[in-house]
Formats: structure tokens, sequence, C-alpha cells
């Protein structure tokens, strides 16, 4: 069961002017292809490869003769995820539910925007933050590299890809500029609450 490769729930320039198309085409047909067809053929032909990816990140994380494919697998799980964390005329404040969960589990919106925009602009090197449900509490997470929430038992409600290939063609060095405009411009806060109501 070969995990293939979404195509994007928006138009190249959907995102603009806060994600340009070049970025998002560049990220998108070149990174996240290359994660999953990577992660195609080193699973084929074996035990995993006819396991839901969740199960095989989980699998893979636990083993570090499988460091590839869970690098491989999980970037391909976390870019899926991501893409649908992102919508044009996005940002500005969630509300039911999802409002007030973050209110108590944070002391507010906006502290809660504070923590996540630390957590990603802390996160050195490669990586993503988080928001998650740890057994029922909403947390703010940041891995490196390709770790995810899944691997550690949490469920993953959001995230931003804070990896330079992610910003770099529109932001430069100013990953601050790149969290800010994604917090304002461009969360999916719809897509958010339907993870938690899963949850």
């Amino acid at each position: 069961m070969a995990y293939e490769l979404p195509d994007l729930p928006y138009d190249y320039n959907a995102l603009e002017p806060y994600m340009s198309a070049r970025t998002l085409e560049f990220h998108h047909d070149k990174h996240h292809a290359k994660y999953v067809s990577t992660f195609n053929e080193m699973t084929k032909d074996t035990e995993l490869e006819e396991k839901p990816i969740e199960d095989v990140i989980k699998i893979a994380f636990q083993d570090s003769s499988k460091s590839g494919i869970f690098n491989n697998g999980a970037q391909a799980w976390n870019h899926t995820f991501y893409w649908n964390c992102l919508t044009p005329n996005g940002g500005g404040t969630p509300n039911g539910d999802l409002a007030e969960k973050l209110n108590a589990a944070f002391g507010g919106f906006d502290k809660f925007k504070e923590e996540f925009k630390n957590a990603a602009a802390t996160q050195f090197g490669s990586g993503w933050a988080w928001l998650v449900s740890d057994g029922g509490t909403l947390k703010v997470t940041k891995t490196s590299n390709a770790e995810n929430p899944i691997a550690h038992g949490q469920t993953p409600l959001l995230t931003l890809d804070v990896w330079e290939h992610a910003y770099y063609l529109d932001y430069q060095n100013k990953r601050p500029d790149f969290i800010q405009a994604f917090l304002d411009q461009m969360v999916n806060w719809d897509f958010v609450a339907k993870n938690l109501a899963t949850a």
C-alpha cells in the first residue's frame, strides 16, 4: 500500500503574499514528493509495506535500524498534515470548543500564540512546532528534523514547518516574520478544531 503524495488543498498562489507560489511548488513538488517516493522505496516488499503510515512511524521510531524509514515516513506524513494547517484567508482567532480549550490550557489565546511562536523560533536548525493533545491536555511542543508527536503517543492538532526550505525563498533568515505571518494570515483553525474533536 504505497503512500501517495496528496495534491495541495489550494492553488499554488492561494497563500500569497504570505507564502509564494514558488515556495509552495518547490516545497510540495520537490521536498515532499521526495520523502514520499523514498519512503515507498524503503518499505516496498517489507513487512511494513501494507501498514498505515502512522503505524510505520511508531514502529520505525523504536528501531534505530529503521531510522531512514522513520525519517522519510514521518516527513511524508508531517508535510501532508502541514498543508492542511494552511488556508487562504486564514489566521485570526479560533472559536467554540477549540478557543475554550486553548484559553484553559494556556491562560488565553495570546499566551498560546506567544508559546507557539517561541517554540517555532527557538527550534534550533530544522524541525517543527506543534500544538498537540497529550492525554486530553493541550500542549505546545517542538521536534527536530522529522520527529513528530505520533512517535510519542500524542495527537497532532497543528504544526508549522520551520525547516529553512519552508520559508527561505520568501523570508530569508527572518524566521520570526514567517511564524507571525503563519499565525496571523494562514492558520486553518477549522482543521485544528476537527483534529481536536477526534483527539
